[in-house]
């Protein structure tokens, strides 16, 4: 029993105590009526005024990846190109015994010199050793010399440039012989190092998103077994390969995939240019690349459908987004809407929305898997979308508030290590939208986070505090609960105790985010005190 606390549950708005019994939650209550359990439960534990909400899902996350960046060569926090070059040295020369140097993070729209690192200046930081240097978008990379004459090929395959940063099939073909060179102790590192920062950031599941042009099968297959094996956060794979036949759909399960979808490229990232626009970039003279067009989803999601898997896409341009609604629609007409709607098929950073669009989501039941955080980073009048869009067609990104009015599920995610496993940062950075009028509830954000990730996966019953519910759950340090919505008039109301309401902490931008204190997953702990 947990008890003496604030408990966020819809069965009890006002619930102060919560029955944990085995992996599933028995019991939601006020304190008073928790007496009576007192006597028969095995273990007390007493909150002195924590919060326990449900664990968060992260619906999009690279494991491997996101270890990596947190045990190795992170770029993110570099001020300028000189001090990135610097950082380069300084891991080179702490690492000499790795075959290929592996790092993330660089983003030349934040640094004064406003271009990325040359490839002599790559070659002369890392001393002539292969280099892999990932963009923050993860959709183009750096690379040194001595790592492009280990691709046999590159220089004449699609997004290759002399010095420029590799998109494309060049930039697949490099990530894929960087990580070939990651030894099975190395990938098992970063792996739990990912899970444990997850774990003490009060998230209970995690979606991987993987697949042939991003990770290796032994990657994606060492992942899942890790994550059975070990006491951290769930793990939920999705392999992106295209699916032909019934057969193709088995070895996406025999992988241990429970969908093929996730990064499934329709197209690429605003930030490397490569996501497909209907109209041409504000400064770029081309409208992106398109790696799929609408017979391709349509072929895609009808064979899922066939085959009872989920299917689903990575598209961020309105080209692209276009493309897959269109394909899904054609889906439809081939193996029926209510099929296609059944089978909760997403799409992930649907970005470029447009009102068409929009409603092609709720007519299909796609689920929008979203990273609010992406707002936060490049949003705003000043920022990349707008640089790369225009402050007009910038400020149609991300446009939550229409998502949910018109029904189309949300699951939220961080796509890290593209932007950091950050919850509560998320929850924050949807409701203080940088264009207003996209911004939605504290509430609607929290339960994206939390029950959609669930939903997502084709699971009702979890991600909420209700007995029968899975027991994965977090405790918190936090200030006062309040009921927050970009609509002060929604607030005023909703905070009135008969409107029956749980509150939530106060996020608004300044305050302090909530401390995680303990994680439980299944009713086991991954994060904080062990049970006694």
């Amino acid at each position: 029993m947990l008890r003496g606390g604030e408990v966020h549950s819809p069965a009890d708005p006002f619930a102060t105590a919560m029955v944990v019994e085995g992996d599933r939650i028995a019991w939601v209550g006020e304190e008073g009526a928790a007496d009576s359990f007192a006597d028969g439960v095995d273990e007390v534990v007493r909150l002195d005024g924590a919060l326990v909400t449900p664990a968060f899902t992260d619906a999009h996350v690279h494991t491997t990846a996101t270890g990596l960046a947190l045990t190795g060569l992170d770029l993110s926090g570099a001020a300028t190109l000189p001090e990135a070059l610097a950082r380069i040295r300084a891991y080179a020369d702490a690492r000499p015994a790795d075959r290929v140097l592996l790092g993330h993070g660089w983003d030349a729209a934040v640094w004064p010199e406003g271009r990325p690192p040359s490839r002599a200046e790559l070659d002369e930081a890392a001393g002539g050793r292969p280099l892999y240097l990932t963009r923050v978008d993860v959709h183009s990379a750096v690379v040194t010399t001595a790592l492009l004459d280990l691709v046999p090929g590159v220089r004449e395959r699609t997004g290759f440039r002399a010095d420029a940063p590799l998109t494309g099939d060049a930039h697949h073909a490099v990530r894929k012989a960087a990580y070939a060179t990651l030894t099975p102790a190395q990938r098992t590192e970063a792996q739990t190092a990912a899970l444990a920062r997850a774990a003490a950031l009060g998230i209970g599941t995690l979606h991987e998103c993987a697949g042939p042009d991003i990770s290796g099968e032994d990657d994606f297959t060492g992942l899942l077994a890790l994550a059975r094996e070990g006491a951290g956060p769930r793990v939920v794979g999705y392999w992106a390969e295209v699916v032909a036949s019934a057969k193709d759909a088995q070895r996406i399960r025999e992988l241990g995939a429970i969908g093929a979808a996730g990064d499934l490229f329709a197209d690429g990232s605003l930030g490397s240019h490569t996501a497909h626009l209907h109209a041409p970039y504000a400064d770029a003279a081309h409208t992106g690349v398109a790696h799929l067009d609408a017979e391709d989803v349509a072929a895609h999601v009808a064979a899922c459908t066939e085959a009872g898997l989920q299917a689903g896409f990575h598209a961020i341009g309105d080209a692209a987004l276009t493309s897959v609604v269109d394909g899904v629609r054609a889906a439809a007409e081939r193996v029926g809407l209510g099929r296609i709607r059944a089978a909760r098929h997403r799409v992930e950073h649907a970005e470029m929305l447009t009102e068409r669009t929009i409603a092609g989501f709720a007519e299909l039941a796609l689920t929008a898997s979203v990273q609010p955080a992406f707002d936060a980073a490049w949003g705003g009048e000043d920022g990349m979308y707008a640089a790369r869009l225009g402050a007009d067609r910038a400020r149609t990104l991300n446009p939550y508030a229409a998502l949910l009015k018109a029904g189309v599920p949300l699951a939220l995610g961080s796509d890290s290590p593209v932007t950091p496993l950050d919850p509560w940062g998320t929850v924050r950075a949807a409701v203080f939208h940088r264009t207003r009028a996209h911004g939605i509830s504290a509430r609607a954000a929290f339960t994206a986070h939390t029950r959609g990730g669930w939903r997502a996966v084709g699971r009702d019953d979890a991600g909420v505090l209700v007995p029968g519910a899975p027991a994965d759950y977090a405790v918190w340090r936090t200030g006062e609960l309040i009921v927050q919505a970009p609509d002060e008039r929604v607030e005023r109301w909703s905070t009135d105790p008969r409107s029956g309401t749980p509150g939530l902490p106060d996020l608004t931008p300044g305050n302090d985010l909530p401390v995680c204190l303990t994680t439980v997953v299944g009713g086991r702990t991954v994060f904080g005190p062990p049970n006694e």
